[in-house]
């Protein structure tokens, strides 16, 4: 009971991040020329806040991955198992894909659900090695913010605000080049729903993601272990 409880708790995260994550974005037209730099700002903060959020609710159950990459660099440090990674992957994309049907039902199944896109470049395969890079940056710097506050129990009162201000951070970057992943189930949901590129290219917004996640871990413990020597 105990492991499903963080499963559910990771499930329920992910919905919620979806919703009003990739919900503000639908609403103020983030990524389009009518919303501006006011729709990115709005759209960065509404990431940043759910993860706020979420992690004063159900960061003591769960940990408050609600991100695959996180966890995969919870379990690259030794965090955490490989039976829980497992189940918090299938159980974060599973509140993904819920979340987007809620914004399906909510703005219509014919829009973009707030999916990422590739970076604009000249021909098809720059765009993918920019967006590949753009990802595993963006993720490598928030996860290495993560593993860095949660290291030690002096910050457990700030920690969900430092993590959130990293996501918003990420995304004020990449919103305008790949209107920021750094979360490969974030990226599935609505992808799945859109169609068309936007689930063509989700393979690039779930590796990118997964080897910055990694990335950020073998750092932090290469870091970490001099530390302690």
């Amino acid at each position: 009971m105990t492991a499903f409880k963080k499963y559910f708790a990771e499930c329920l995260g992910t919905l919620i991040l979806v919703v009003f994550g990739c919900g503000v974005a639908i609403v103020t037209g983030c990524g389009t020329e009518a919303g501006g730099m006011a729709a990115t700002l709005a759209t960065a903060v509404a990431f940043g806040l759910v993860i706020v959020a979420m992690a004063y609710s159900i960061g003591s159950i769960s940990g408050c991955h609600i991100n695959p990459a996180v966890s995969i660099a919870m379990l690259v440090s030794g965090k955490m198992s490989v039976k829980d990674f497992i189940g918090y992957v299938i159980a974060q994309c599973i509140g993904a894909i819920a979340g987007a049907a809620i914004l399906g039902l909510i703005f219509g199944f014919g829009g973009g659900f707030g999916a990422n896109g590739l970076v604009s470049a000249s021909t098809p395969a720059i765009a993918i090695g920019k967006s590949l890079a753009v990802e595993i940056m963006l993720t490598a710097v928030f996860v290495f913010a993560i593993l860095g506050v949660t290291s030690s129990g002096d910050f457990s009162r700030i920690s969900g605000v430092v993590i959130g201000f990293s996501l918003i951070l990420v995304h004020l970057l990449g919103i305008g080049l790949t209107g920021t992943s750094v979360n490969p189930a974030r990226s599935l949901g609505p992808a799945i729903f859109a169609g068309g590129d936007a689930l063509r290219n989700v393979w690039v917004f779930i590796v990118g993601p997964l080897v910055g996640g990694v990335l950020a871990a073998l750092v932090w413990r290469f870091l970490a272990g001099k530390k302690e020597q």
